[in-house]
């Protein structure tokens, strides 16, 4: 295991496994009939990896994708256990490594399409009603403000891009010529379904979820199987009630606060990316903790 300066863990290696197919957070390794899913500490911002991580993110992402897991448990997922007393025999060895930060998961065909769902208007969404009145070509009602609860919740689906690159908004229409008019719905039917039901637990602890980002795979029978991680700081908004207030963006409890200050220095959104200060660091760890406590009402340590 590689660890930078503050003990963020940037880089997964298992001893007997060969090397794990690397994403912008989770390394993965194939144990044949199932894999081995470990979320680093890396943190990217504008699909860009930064060269240095957040301590603990990792742990965050995975305990709370366990949580919703749990939660919505009537969506099928692909965990099968996150407890490493549980895992093979060959995990054994680096079972503390893994502990808190890995999931063992089904082998699902991974759909090539990020779901999102927006229950609020804000981000790229608000930019795009700013400029056309429409968030990926649906068009909407004259009156909206930034960060407005949309009148209903939008499936709002993009591209899956390559690490490096950037996903980029499409239509239903462009998900059913592709999968077909049957899986595109039954995509935004589950997208929908497991968004709105987060978001009414969320609320009831003082956190709005502006929007989030699921993604799904079939299994060999072609069931739709919630997969990666759910609902967590980084694929999601998250807006701490209190602060919020229509026509601004208020402070979020996720990446955002990385991406704001790499805004502020005018990052140009193109590898490499530069190190984020020890206190942009810090500060970003207490936004995922803070995050993870009011959910679910647990302690982080």
């Amino acid at each position: 295991m590689i660890y930078d300066k503050n003990g963020a863990l940037v880089k997964s290696s298992v001893p007997g496994l060969t090397e794990p197919k690397r994403g912008k957070v989770r390394d993965l390794y194939d144990l044949g009939d199932r894999l081995l899913l470990v979320a680093t500490d890396r943190i990217s911002a504008f699909d860009v990896i930064m060269p240095n991580g957040i301590p603990d993110k990792g742990r965050i992402l995975n305990t709370l994708s366990v949580f919703w897991f749990d939660l919505l448990a009537d969506c099928t997922n692909h965990m099968i256990t996150a407890d490493v007393d549980e895992y093979p025999d060959e995990l054994q060895a680096v079972k503390e490594d893994l502990r808190g930060r890995s999931m063992l998961v089904r082998k699902v065909s991974i759909v090539p399409f990020e779901c999102i769902v927006r229950g609020y208007l804000t981000g790229s969404g608000w930019k795009e009603y700013q400029r056309q009145g429409t968030v990926n070509d649906l068009k909407l009602r004259e009156g909206y403000q930034n960060g407005s609860k949309l009148d209903e919740v939008l499936f709002t689906p993009s591209t899956k891009a390559e690490q490096g690159e950037h996903d980029m908004p499409v239509s239903v229409e462009q998900v059913s010529e592709a999968l077909g008019r049957q899986m595109a719905d039954k995509l935004a039917e589950l997208s929908v379904n497991c968004y709105a039901r987060a978001a009414d637990y969320a609320a009831e602890r003082g956190i709005i979820i502006a929007d989030t980002k699921f993604e799904f795979g079939e299994d060999d029978a072609g069931k739709l199987i919630l997969a990666d991680e759910v609902l967590t700081p980084d694929s999601s908004r998250f807006w701490p009630r209190e602060s919020y207030r229509v026509g601004s963006n208020p402070p979020s409890l996720d990446k955002q606060y990385v991406r704001d200050w790499l805004d502020s220095i005018s990052f140009n959104h193109q590898p490499p990316a530069p190190e984020l200060p020890d206190e942009i660091v810090t500060a970003t760890r207490g936004k995922y903790i803070e995050a993870f406590e009011k959910i679910t009402g647990r302690h982080f340590e």
